[in-house]
């Protein structure tokens, strides 16, 4: 098998004096992260001996942190699936989903799950890991996902999703002529009443908003974009069932099945700052053949 995953840093002046536990508290690494290093089998390693955190830092110490290895969630088969790979490296990996695979298994579907197909690629890279899905898709949307190689970067990824550093944009098809070429929905969102799928905007719900932009107005659709302030369950879907605009093909918000018997929603572009490099990464999948017969065929 592969190492453990782990972190190192070298001590510049600006840290020397500090202790490891302060270090690694601005370094993002939680409390719950620092007790599985401690009693799991992680390590916390100065100049490649081992050390506790109350070691007082200094310049030029090479500081690694040894994660523990994890195991795969026993709840999650491993699956030789297809797996459309945009990037990868020691930390994350972006694909592109296909319309028709839930993201993660449920119990209708317990099987041929993008996390399935996940485990079964570390399995056959020996990589010791479980699935750590970032930004998920519902079963009919297709496009890009991020997924995060360990537990600690899920973390990362999380806390820049809470502060809006995770931008992702769509593509949709929503019935009829939208009267303005851009806009935002803010309207609250909840579960629907009697139903454990379905949402609704209601006043009780949790804040939401979604900002649109018009690309082409056909005879009886609009091709718009789609930014998310908010990360809502169902909630483009939802927004513009609201506004009188339900997506084709999505019938369980009332959109026409008539030309797609699925959403018309794609997630097209994912924007982020590499959380240890720093580097502006940008990813971009072209709409999928359902989508694109629509536009080309120019039917409506």
């Amino acid at each position: 098998m592969t190492s453990r995953f782990q972190l190192k840093w070298i001590i510049d002046e600006q840290n020397s004096g500090m202790l490891i536990k302060e270090f690694l508290k601005k370094e993002e690494i939680s409390r719950t992260a620092l007790t599985d290093i401690k009693f799991k089998g992680g390590g916390i390693r100065v100049n490649s001996e081992e050390m506790n955190v109350r070691y007082k830092l200094l310049t030029g110490d090479v500081l690694t942190v040894v994660f523990p290895a994890e195991h795969p969630s026993e709840g999650v088969q491993g699956e030789d699936l297809p797996l459309s790979v945009l990037f990868e490296d020691d930390y994350l990996l972006v694909v592109c989903k296909p319309a028709g695979m839930n993201t993660i298994p449920s119990r209708e579907h317990p099987k041929g799950s993008l996390a399935n197909a996940l485990v079964g690629y570390y399995q056959r890279i020996n990589l010791k890991a479980t699935s750590h899905i970032v930004t998920r898709l519902d079963r009919d949307t297709s496009g890009i996902v991020l997924i995060a190689k360990h537990r600690h970067v899920h973390h990362l990824f999380s806390k820049m999703q809470q502060n809006g550093q995770v931008k992702r944009t769509y593509e949709a098809f929503a019935a009829g002529l939208l009267a303005q070429d851009s806009g935002s929905i803010k309207e609250p969102i909840g579960r629907k009443e009697d139903s454990i799928i379905e949402r609704e905007v209601r006043n009780d719900g949790q804040y939401a908003c979604t900002h649109y932009r018009v690309l082409k107005r056909h005879n009886a659709f609009s091709h718009i974009e789609l930014q998310l302030e908010t990360g809502r369950t169902h909630q483009i879907r939802v927004h513009m069932s609201y506004i009188g605009h339900p997506l084709l093909g999505d019938d369980l918000y009332g959109g026409d099945v008539t030309l797609l018997n699925r959403q018309a929603l794609h997630c097209k572009q994912i924007k982020f700052k590499h959380p240890f490099s720093g580097e502006e990464m940008m990813f971009s999948a072209s709409l999928p053949q359902d989508m694109s017969v629509i536009l080309e065929a120019d039917l409506l």
